[in-house]
């Protein structure tokens, strides 16, 4: 399967769910910036790509505004050149609005993820030939409140056929990419990668996430993470892993 058509299956699937109290709305930017998706998707998913990276899933002032994993508005128009393609869902938060790239708030995990990105390698190619960045559920969970409700706080029986869909998404572009490295992005990211892609001959691990809620994150992320990647043995002067 091309990555447009894993990513069409995973919306589709992950969109026929239905989901119970706290959960008030449920954003798919996967059907909504599906344009957009498909533009990052068809520019930067390429195979032979050395690491692959998997986030937890859309946050409300990234991916859920443009359609990217950690996708800030700002890096995501003026760094990868992706700046439309996101129509209005049809159910929103009144506090949560998709206003796609013409939001205004920023997303710091997405800032310090693709600006760390923009930093290390300059441009676009260079990051893409060595990396990949995923989210592993496409859904977004607001409560009633406005609050975020990430996918392991859900119940059970909704996560089970949420995570079924999702590993079956993963595993399609692990084959696509054939990466050398799967690294989770936080813990979450790594432990649905060891379910999904266990036996499937590339190396499971973890860097920090990115939120500004890891107070670890907070005391530079940037600098954790080259630590991190270099412990592993990812040579990022060399572009040898």
């Amino acid at each position: 399967m091309t990555p447009a058509s894993v990513a069409r299956a995973l919306g589709r699937g992950a969109g026929r769910l239905r989901f119970s109290a706290p959960v008030a709305h449920v954003y798919n930017p996967l059907v909504y910036a599906s344009e957009a998706h498909h533009a990052y998707l068809e520019r930067y998913c390429r195979p032979g790509a050395e690491i692959l990276l998997v986030g937890m899933n859309p946050g409300p002032w990234g991916m859920v505004q443009t359609g990217v994993p950690f996708g800030e508005v700002g890096l995501v128009r003026d760094w990868l050149g992706i700046d439309g393609g996101v129509r209005t869902p049809r159910s929103q938060h009144p506090r949560r609005p998709v206003e796609g790239f013409a939001c205004r708030r920023s997303e710091v995990s997405g800032r310090r993820l693709w600006g760390w990105a923009r930093d290390r390698f300059g441009t676009p190619d260079r990051f893409f030939e060595r990396f990949f960045v995923w989210n592993y559920c496409p859904l977004a969970f607001l409560e009633e409140s406005g609050r975020n409700r990430t996918p392991d706080k859900l119940p059970a029986a909704e996560r089970a056929p949420l995570f079924e869909i999702c590993d079956r998404a993963l595993v399609r572009i692990a084959d696509h990419l054939s990466p050398r490295w799967v690294l989770g992005v936080g813990r979450f990211g790594r432990d649905r990668a060891r379910a999904a892609l266990d036996g499937g001959g590339s190396d499971i691990g973890e860097i920090l996430h990115p939120s500004p809620a890891s107070p670890a994150a907070n005391r530079g992320w940037a600098g954790q993470v080259e630590d991190q990647l270099a412990a592993l043995g990812i040579d990022l002067e060399s572009g040898k892993g």
